[in-house]
């Protein structure tokens, strides 16, 4: 079978084109080639958390590797057979096990059983969904799909510090995930603040979400301050969930040194305000993540599915590309009053 080469340093550059360059390797059996790793980066080539990822999907699909090594800036990845059943991964640093998840699942959608992931590193990271935005969001949508995902937060876990513990489990879908379309929110249900701040100053959190509350006019029981153990910090997240019919948003604002709590909680608003204003249902990151299972689901199905979403991130269109690199799907984005419109469906013969 012939290797797909992949570019490392095209469009955002970063480690979602090896991330997604290795599932679909998986679900599909090619060999890929991907080289300039990471080459935007500051610190180019394969980090602590890229490399588990790579040892990750090597472990469940028994894969012939090259250059799986720290600093790497090239790798060639062959699979054989995808192998449902229990796996641990660990990071050993604070980066992000859920992009460890992200690696993983779309080839165990497609396995033929049941699978366990025990993971441990980070569990709320700027830079990758967190545990909250993928069992509360991207998992309904994998269950309309047919797909079960669920997840066990045991410990949070938080940059420099990690020591996050997750289990997840995923049963694919009977007869193969089944495409869907998401063009409108539907009816609000619910809207509320959560924030996170274990090993700090009670103070902080409280005037996050009071600054928030203001902002956004939530109140009450819509300003929640989540128990977490100290030894889970330190760390701090404010999140916003907003429910409605058809789709669950969840955004997020991490506290940093030099950054005060009003300005966590503003961020946070804004980002709120222009989801709000936009109406469409499919937020940015969540445009990127619901990509791949779609392409997916439309390849395998032969139906075709859709989405409205609000923004289109350089991460959203690159890793549309990188998709199209490995399925025979037919990906169109066009521009809708309310974001961009994103439309999969069977290539033409």
């Amino acid at each position: 079978m012939n290797t797909i080469e992949i570019d490392g340093s095209q469009g955002e550059g970063g480690g979602q084109i090896l991330r997604t360059a290795l599932s679909l390797s998986m679900c599909t059996g090619t060999p890929v080639r991907i080289h300039q790793i990471r080459a935007r980066r500051p610190k180019p080539g394969l980090m602590r958390q890229h490399l588990v990822c790579v040892q990750a999907a090597q472990a469940v699909s028994g894969a012939e590797v090259q250059g799986a090594e720290l600093g790497a800036t090239e790798l060639h990845f062959a699979p054989a057979a995808v192998r449902a059943g229990d796996h641990r991964f660990a990071i050993g640093t604070a980066g992000s096990c859920m992009l460890v998840l992200q690696t993983l699942l779309p080839a165990l959608m497609l396995a033929e059983g049941e699978s366990t992931l025990a993971l441990a590193g980070g569990t709320h990271n700027p830079m990758a969904p967190n545990w909250h935005f993928v069992s509360r969001v991207f998992a309904p949508l994998l269950q309309r799909m047919g797909v079960t995902l669920e997840t066990t937060l045991h410990r949070h876990g938080f940059y420099p510090a990690g020591g996050g513990e997750v289990d997840v489990r995923i049963v694919p879908a009977a007869g193969g995930p089944e495409p869907f379309s998401l063009l409108e929110r539907g009816e609000a249900r619910a809207a509320y603040a959560e924030c996170l701040s274990p090993a700090l100053p009670r103070r902080i959190a409280d005037r996050e979400l009071e600054v928030l509350g203001e902002a956004l006019g939530w109140q009450g029981e819509a300003l929640r301050n989540l128990p977490a153990r100290q030894h889970e910090g330190p760390g701090n997240a404010l999140m916003a969930t907003l429910e409605h019919e058809h789709v669950t948003e969840l955004f997020t604002s991490f506290g940093e040194k030099g950054v005060s709590a009003d300005q966590v909680a503003r961020r946070l608003a804004k980002v709120v305000f222009g989801y709000r204003a936009g109406g469409a249902p499919v937020g940015p990151h969540l445009a990127d993540q619901l990509a791949l299972p779609m392409a997916l689901a439309v390849h395998r199905s032969g139906r075709p599915g859709a989405y409205l979403a609000g923004e289109m991130t350089e991460h959203a269109w690159t890793n549309l590309e990188v998709i199209r690199r490995f399925l025979p799907v037919d990906i169109q984005v066009g521009e809708h009053p309310h974001g961009w419109l994103v439309k999969v469906a069977t290539a033409l013969a």
